[in-house]
């Protein structure tokens, strides 16, 4: 590669990389600064890790934090067990040539995708209402109203129904790459699988499922990052204190209201770039130790 041509990728990389550097770089790193201080009479004073030792010692705020981080987990679990396996299991079915109406079908699907996560929120907390909500009546006219229950005012029902309405917005995004992947495996390789007798759901199961694992691997990296980084849809539906009883509570929540404040609770930028360091912690630790776990698995098949 010349000197001329190194110039010019330089020359078109670098709007990219100040915008990058401008709205995603130096933001993250101000928050890493903000909390080393903490606010005083003399204004703002380094304190080193003083915010940290708050945040997992004083019970006031641990007792948040780990309640929050449960919620967390429990959302990308819910995630995981049920938005992935149909995503696959979509794309599966829709990637079968014979499928009349594939087209629209996966426009269907992929629609709620594109959606307001505001729209999302108070549309199902009106179809979910006891009152006025749709969601009663439909169970009745198939005889299933005794199942209805005020699903997002009850402390044990609220976290995971807010996590499958979140699954049915986005189960779209798992289907298409799920889809495209199926889409690039050779037709010489199912052709050869045919020949051995391997057809219909056996060939999903020994041949594609095998090759779109790297795939699925990607898609769990999003949903774990994505579902770290939640705060809309339960804000829309919930409002800022994650009700009922901080149920529904997760990290985004807690770092808004510590950040910005609500109602009667004064915002504090010091302990919200605490928490907001920590989330990245955890979304870097969680990132970093799934790409070890492949790089092992990889140099055993290779070895």
């Amino acid at each position: 590669m010349t000197t001329k041509s190194r110039l010019h990728i330089a020359v078109f990389l670098a709007p990219a990389v100040l915008v990058y550097t401008a709205v995603m770089i130096w933001p993250l790193f101000n928050t890493l600064r903000l909390a080393l201080y903490t606010s005083g009479e003399e204004g703002r004073v380094f304190s080193g890790l003083m915010n940290f030792r708050t945040l997992f010692g004083d019970p006031r705020w641990s007792e948040s934090f780990w309640n929050a981080l449960g919620n967390n987990f429990w959302f990308f679990i819910v995630h995981m067990l049920v938005q992935n396996p149909i995503g696959v299991a979509l794309a599966a079915i829709l990637s079968h040539p014979r499928l009349r109406f594939a087209a629209l079908y996966r426009s269907a699907i992929f629609i709620p995708t594109i959606l307001s996560f505001v729209i999302v929120g108070f549309a199902w907390k009106l179809i979910l209402s006891p009152i006025w909500g749709i969601a009663p009546s439909m169970l009745d006219a198939v005889g299933l109203k005794s199942l209805f229950a005020p699903w997002l005012g009850k402390e044990e029902y609220a976290l995971t129904t807010l996590a499958l309405i979140s699954v049915w917005q986005f189960v779209g995004i798992p289907m298409m790459l799920i889809y495209a992947a199926l889409l690039s495996i050779p037709e010489e390789v199912l052709e050869a699988g045919e020949i051995d007798g391997i057809t219909g759901a056996s060939a999903f199961w020994k041949i594609k499922l095998p090759l779109i694992l790297p795939s699925i691997g990607i898609i769990s990296i999003l949903t774990f990052v994505g579902n770290f980084n939640a705060f809309d849809l339960i804000y829309a539906a919930q409002g800022a204190l994650a009700g009922p009883d901080y149920s529904t509570d997760i990290l985004g929540t807690f770092l808004y209201r510590t950040f910005f404040g609500f109602q009667l609770q004064l915002g504090d930028p010091h302990m919200g770039s605490t928490i907001a360091t920590a989330m990245f912690a955890i979304i870097l630790a969680g990132v970093c130790l799934y790409l070890f776990a492949i790089q092992t698995r990889m140099r055993r098949y290779q070895f």
